[in-house]
């Protein structure tokens, strides 16, 4: 697997009145992926958005469209998001206690599996899902808010890769990622970057060569 840096900017960040410009705007910016995340209020301490606004942005997603569901239980709402249009769904292995049971069911609805681990979560209770997974999302804040101060888990990040060894599977990682922070977790052995203040701060759909600059900017940094 070729391990070219992905930049996935979260739309958390984006002007909520304005999905369909922004979603468009980033990804004219530079943007590999966009990167919804699914709060439910209950496992994280948010909400924001669920299967119809999935939906909603599914039109406007002309690269890939990672959904990163922070809700639990998961297994009821696989199908909705199937039919939404994510192309990656991944779920938290802390949301229930049957996660091998979850990643089937979302590869059998068409879409790709991931798994995600808290901040306090150790990389070995990744290490039995990577034959089941196409991306493993590693939480360096704790899950809930965006803007958090970034959490240190390269010491995760290098364990995972070595145990992914060759296999095609993604390693992602979502919070407090920037120019500054970016170099060590690629070094570790992360591939795809989740962005969210870094990406939108001071642009604008009216203003979107700022998203590109920011973008730019992060993944200059990750080639070091």
């Amino acid at each position: 697997m070729t391990r070219t840096v992905r930049i996935a900017p979260s739309i958390l960040s984006a002007d909520f009145a304005d999905f369909a410009r922004e979603i468009r705007a980033i990804e004219d910016q530079g943007a590999d992926w966009v990167h919804v995340d699914v709060m439910d209020g209950h496992f994280v301490p948010n909400i924001t958005f669920g299967p119809p606004a999935v939906k909603a942005f599914r039109p406007h997603v002309r690269t890939v469209m990672d959904v990163h569901l922070m809700i639990a239980p998961v297994d009821p709402y696989i199908d909705a998001f199937a039919e939404a249009g994510a192309d990656i769904l991944t779920a938290h292995v802390e949301a229930g206690p049957h996660i091998h049971r979850t990643l089937q069911a979302i590869r059998a609805a068409g879409m790709r599996p991931g798994v995600a681990l808290n901040p306090g979560t150790p990389a070995e209770a990744a290490l039995p899902l990577l034959d089941l997974v196409d991306l493993v999302l590693v939480m360096t804040v704790n899950p809930g808010f965006g803007g958090q101060a970034y959490l240190d888990m390269t010491g995760k990040v290098r364990t995972l890769r070595a145990a992914i060894g060759d296999r095609e599977i993604h390693l992602e990682v979502d919070g407090g990622i920037d120019p500054g922070t970016a170099p060590g977790i690629v070094t570790a052995g992360a591939d795809v970057l989740v962005a969210g203040s870094a990406v939108f701060r001071g642009g604008s759909v009216e203003a979107p060569e700022v998203y590109g600059r920011n973008i730019a900017a992060i993944r200059e940094a990750a080639r070091g």
